[in-house]
Formats: structure tokens, sequence, C-alpha cells
């Protein structure tokens, strides 16, 4: 991890792993496969921390949590189309470490480490590279540019992962926030509670309410699975502490790419008291063809779920246009308009009824 990062003494056999070789010694890959592997990490980094390690079943060759985590040799095949910045945050970045795509909100990137790497993330040209936290020089140009302007209702902190920084570096950050009056909202955007949920503890929390500001934490996993009762713990230290959460999962095939793993994370969600937010289509980042669906495919998945599963565990499924276009919703069109006037509507069993206002 970047300087500013916590380091806790663990045992050999719960460190996070961080090479092949330690994949293999844990029983996650052959040895056979160390070498080709080697090449994948050191283009783009490796760390699977011991909470998720534990969920991976070496036995089964589809295991959605490994798919996620361990390194695969298509991550060096660079399909067409694919870009290192697939949702244009330079194109939307003023100064640096802060992307300013929206009116009202900004994003606020603290660092380029996270406790573990997505094997589809979509900034995975510069996470994981060097020591990468911001220096305190670009963070002083990045608060002074929210400052200046009083339109900037939202700073989201993200990354990497913003709670890989140890508690006093978060609270540094959060105490210059609660300056700046105009900003009411500080958004985290984190997989620290799976990843990590010992770390979810009393110093990190204090840090996050030391802004002043209503807090969020945007949770992010994407397989049922990752929601274990530690992960659930962690949560609810943060939701009993006043910090409401919110889901982000991305659409990935072989991980989630079915309505019935869809229903069990978005249920698993509301039982954790984390409301389901983004669905994210995958973006274009390069070398994650193989996870990637059509939006064809991700509309007849979101529409499944709509009747199957309460109102509560429905996300938005949204798709960040390339080239910083911001997000917008993709989710299956149930209204036409009817030949005979009127609109034509889409119950959730795929009935068609003429629905016409008086």
């Amino acid at each position: 991890m970047g300087a500013g990062c916590r380091r806790h003494g663990v045992s050999e056999a719960d460190r996070t792993l961080r090479r092949p070789t330690d994949l293999a010694a844990a029983g996650l890959i052959g040895a056979v496969h160390i070498a080709e592997l080697e090449l994948v990490t050191a283009r783009y980094a490796l760390a699977l921390p011991p909470a998720l390690a534990r969920l991976i079943d070496p036995a089964n060759s589809d295991d959605p949590i490994a798919r996620q985590f361990v390194p695969d040799t298509r991550e060096l095949t660079h399909a067409p189309g694919e870009l290192a910045d697939p949702i244009g945050d330079e194109a939307h970045s003023p100064v640096e470490g802060l992307v300013h795509r929206y009116p009202d909100r900004v994003l606020l990137k603290l660092l380029a480490t996270c406790p573990v790497y997505c094997r589809f993330c979509f900034r995975r040209e510069t996470v994981g590279q060097g020591e990468g936290v911001l220096s305190p020089e670009a963070l002083d140009r990045a608060l002074a540019y929210i400052a200046e302007r009083p339109d900037i209702w939202e700073v989201i902190l993200t990354g990497g992962d913003p709670l890989a920084l140890s508690p006093r570096r978060l609270e540094g950050v959060a105490r210059r926030l609660a300056g700046i009056p105009h900003v009411k909202i500080l958004r985290v955007h984190t997989r620290l509670p799976v990843a990590a949920p010992e770390r979810i503890d009393e110093p990190l929390i204090a840090a996050l309410k030391a802004s002043g500001k209503i807090v969020y934490v945007a949770l992010h996993a994407n397989d049922p699975r990752e929601l274990t009762p530690e992960a659930r713990a962690a949560c609810a230290r943060l939701i009993d502490s006043s910090i409401p959460m919110l889901s982000q999962t991305v659409l990935l095939r072989g991980v989630n790419d079915n309505v019935e793993t869809l229903a069990a994370l978005m249920r698993a969600f509301v039982e954790a008291r984390v409301k389901p937010y983004y669905l994210h289509h995958p973006d274009l980042a390069p070398g994650t063809a193989h996870f990637r669906l059509s939006i064809e495919e991700g509309q007849k998945l979101v529409g499944a779920l709509l009747g199957r599963v309460s109102g509560l565990c429905q996300p938005t499924y949204v798709l960040d246009l390339p080239g910083g276009f911001g997000k917008t919703p993709v989710g299956p069109n149930r209204v036409r308009r009817g030949t005979a006037g009127g609109l034509e509507i889409e119950d959730w069993r795929g009935s068609v009824h003429t629905y016409r206002a008086p």
C-alpha cells in the first residue's frame, strides 16, 4: 500500500496475497500458471486479502469470487474499442486528483491503491501503480478548487479505495472539508467492508464523521457470498453510527449474469441495511472483454428482477458513457406508443396493457 495506508501485523496465513507465487501457495492456482500470471501482474496489480481469499473454492474452476480477483491471461488481450480512460476522467479533471463531471458534485481521488484489485477495474491503468497517494500540494489545489465553487454540494471520495487511508489522514481531509460550508454531502466509495471488514473500526468511523457533513458510504460488492457475517457486521458498525449505506455492483459475465445471483445479492444488501443503488454495465477497460455482456443481455436480467424481488431490491442499471459524458440509465423500456392511441405498457410478467389517460 501507499504511504499513509494502514499496515497490520498478520500471520503468514492471514496476509494479503500479492504475487502469483502467493496464489499458488494458497492453492488458488496451479504452480504451472505462475510464470504466465506474472506477466499479467507485471501489468495490472494483484492484491487479494484473506477475507476474500477464504471465499474462493479452488475446486470450482468457475468460482465467481476467483473470477473477480485472481489474474487471468486474457487481461493482456486488449480488444478494439477498449480505452485506458474508459469513462473520460481526464477530460473532466481541472486539477490533479479531482474530476468535475456534473455541476453539483466532484470526485476526489485521494489515492490510487486498494485493499483488493478487481480484474475488471475501469481505472486499472492507474490504480495500483506506485505509491499512489495524492501529494499535499495536489490536495491543497483540489480543496481550493472545491472551496471556490459554491455549486459543489457533494464530494465523493474515490480512488483507489479512500478507506485504505489511515484514520489520521482520512480525518485530516474530512476536517478540511468541514471548513467548506457549501459542501453538504460526503460520499465514500469503498470495498473495505467486504475486503477487510475488521478495519471498519471506531477510529475510521470517527474520521469520516469529522467532516460534520452528511456521510454516505457506497459499498461495492458483486456476489452475495461477499456479504459474509463479518462484512455485514462492518456495515452495521457504519450504519449504527448514523452513516447510511448504498450499494454499487458491476454486471459481470461469469460472476452475476443470472437473475438468481442478482436477486440473492440485492436481497443480501437490503438485509444488511444497504440500499441497492447502481448496477453498472461493465466499462471498456483494457483487457476486460471476457467480463462484458451486451446491454440487451443486461436489460433482460434487470427486467427479470422486476416483480421477482421487492422494490427495495431494485438497482438502477446504468452505463457510464465513454468519453466522459456521464452515467445514463439503460434499463429496459417497458413503455411504447400504441398504434390505436394511448400507451402500451409491459408488466413484470411480460404481458402488455393499454393505458389511456382520462
